[in-house]
Order: structure tokens, then C-alpha cells, then sequence
């Protein structure tokens, strides 16, 4: 098994900046996709962001040009750079492993989540 801790949230002004961070312990071994997905109060769980091992990247349209995903194979970690946060960014940022891009986006074939990380984006 395959345990994601994420850590770097908090509060910030909009405009500003943070950076998430997830860890990987356990099973980390083979090619897998990481990625990240968000969820707001009322609202459904969305995918942010996902990258796979060859460092192939997808980004939810709301997300681009703002976001950067990032990965440490050495590490087992993988980085979330946000920039130029809004409000409606404000989320719980959960961390997430799978097989694929296409299947990380649909929440499809996932072997583990991070218990999320709160991002809160004041006006």
C-alpha cells in the first residue's frame, strides 16, 4: 500500500501564492500518475491537476497558466505551485495516485488519496 501526505495549505490574500506538497510513502515503486483535486464547501470533488511519470502534465482549464505541477521521483513527491489565487480557488486539496492521465482525470483506477490539505483565499 501507498500512503499520500499533502501539507503546505493555509490562508493567503488573493493574488497571492502557495505551494502543496505530497509525499509519498509505502509502495511507490512503477510509473504511476499523480495528481490533485479539490473540493469546495457544497460542491463536488474536481480534478486541478495530474502528472505522469515522464512528466506528461493536465490542467483543469479553471487552473491554467496559474498552476504548475511538479514531481521529485527521488523524493516521492509531488508539488502543486499556485499562483494568482482567487477566492474560487478556496478548497480542500486532496492529493491522489493512479495508472493513467485519462484515468486520473475521470477518478478512475485511483489506489490512494491524501487526507487534503485546506487552501482558503481571501478577497
Amino acid at each position: 500500500q501507498v500512503q499520500l501526505v499533502e501539507s503546505g495549505g493555509g490562508s493567503v490574500q488573493a493574488g497571492g501564492s502557495l505551494r502543496l506538497s505530497c509525499a509519498a510513502s509505502g509502495r511507490t515503486s512503477g510509473s504511476y500518475v499523480m495528481g490533485w483535486f479539490r473540493q469546495a464547501p457544497g460542491k463536488e470533488r474536481e480534478f486541478v491537476s495530474a502528472i505522469s511519470a515522464n512528466d506528461n502534465s493536465a490542467y483543469a482549464d479553471s487552473v491554467k497558466g496559474r498552476f504548475t505541477i511538479s514531481r521529485d521521483n527521488a523524493k516521492s513527491t509531488v508539488y502543486l505551485q499556485m499562483n494568482s489565487l482567487k477566492p474560487e480557488d478556496t478548497a480542500v486539496y486532496y492529493c491522489v495516485r493512479g495508472l493513467t492521465l485519462a484515468q486520473l482525470i475521470r477518478k478512475n483506477l485511483l489506489d490512494a488519496w491524501g487526507q487534503g490539505t485546506l487552501v482558503t483565499v481571501s478577497s
